[in-house]
């Protein structure tokens, strides 16, 4: 596991959101650093095998293609990580409790797909374009 993801694990891991996450995800032909399946929450970490105008390219297509699997995404550099891992946590843990808040959990969205509902469109999974 890369340092970054290391020390971010250890806070998170601690379930300091109450919520559980796991390492290295699978989510359609992808694999997310960490996932949080209660509220459908990825992370990514972002080093410097992100930089560069192809791999952002890349990274864009990619958390495209999960968000529209109804995976709410939020993506941290690896320098944050050093500099603050405490505001990162908590930025997490502030993400947990609104995704639960607007009751978007997994099971509402299973539920609201098996209806026919679009859930790209629920609240929590719009995208900053």
């Amino acid at each position: 596991m890369p340092p970054a993801e290391a020390i971010l694990w250890q806070k998170i891991a601690r379930r300091g959101s109450g919520a559980k996450f796991r390492r290295q995800h699978g989510i359609g032909i992808y694999v997310v650093d960490f996932y949080c399946p209660e509220v459908r929450l990825a992370i990514e970490l972002d080093g410097l095998s992100h930089d560069g105008d192809q791999a952002a390219q890349n990274d864009a297509r990619r958390q495209r293609e999960i968000e529209e699997l109804g995976v709410v995404f939020l993506r941290f550099s690896n320098t944050e990580i050093y500099r603050d891992v405490e505001a990162v946590a908590e930025s997490i843990a502030q993400e947990v409790e609104k995704l639960r808040s607007i009751g978007h959990t997994r099971k509402n969205i299973v539920e609201a797909a098996k209806r026919g509902e679009n859930v790209r469109n629920w609240p929590g999974l719009e995208r900053n374009e």
